[in-house]
């Protein structure tokens, strides 16, 4: 998917998550829980790469992680709340089957804010699924060359675009604040990429990152 209609999914996106909440009311029935909601997930980030690289050719192969997260929900009534995840995860690149063969291009630290609108179908309920869309902003920071390398620098352009999830809320008890969640997101994430490859020249690459997110962990509501 190119920047471009990325950017546009993710004003769509933010745009709808924008008229949810401002439609919803602060009513609350489902056994008179609070609107705050807190959940830490273990979560594994597996990028579904692939990129365009000049002059080189070739693509790109990008790390699997797994990272803590944190993540803040606010109802604005029992179905519909916001949800902001929280998290950095570290990623090691390698420009594959380019015509300098593959070239290891160190690691990055992706920052990647993400703010979703979702719907749940259950509130109160023991099992409570709900799906969610909005929109996500990276930022890459401590970009790491490898430690012998003919390249001088490389620098990440901040990526936009929508994002999707769902997941589920299993409560240890009906009267529990305390629960267990599943959640599976999809980003859509993309950076422009420039290599000062010393005397081999510039090098540029259009990489799509576009990550699923499956995380596991525990919550509560207050």
């Amino acid at each position: 998917m190119k920047f471009s209609k990325i950017v546009a999914g993710a004003a769509l996106t933010t745009s709808l998550m924008s008229s949810a909440l401002m439609s919803s009311t602060a009513a609350f029935a489902a056994d008179d829980e609070g609107p705050w909601q807190f959940r830490l997930r273990a979560v594994v980030v597996s990028p579904n790469e692939s990129a365009t690289i000049q002059p080189i050719g070739g693509d790109v192969d990008i790390s699997t992680s797994v990272v803590p997260e944190l993540d803040i929900t606010y109802f604005f009534n029992d179905n519909i709340s916001a949800e902001l995840i929280l998290g950095v995860t570290k990623h090691n690149v390698v420009a594959v089957g380019t015509a300098l063969g593959d070239v290891e291009l160190g690691s990055t630290w992706l920052l990647p804010p993400t703010l979703t609108a979702q719907y749940h179908f259950a509130p109160g309920a023991a099992f409570n699924p709900y799906i969610g869309v909005g929109a996500n902003l990276t930022l890459f920071f401590s970009n790491s060359l490898p430690d012998v390398t003919p390249l001088v620098n490389i620098d990440y352009d901040a990526s936009i675009g929508p994002a999707i999830q769902a997941g589920v809320d299993i409560k240890f008890d009906k009267d529990s604040d305390w629960f267990f969640n599943i959640d599976v997101k999809k980003i859509w994430m993309n950076t422009d990429v420039t290599i000062d490859a010393g005397g081999l020249g510039m090098v540029t690459a259009d990489v799509d990152i576009d990550p699923w997110l499956f995380g596991v962990g525990f919550g509560r509501r207050f």
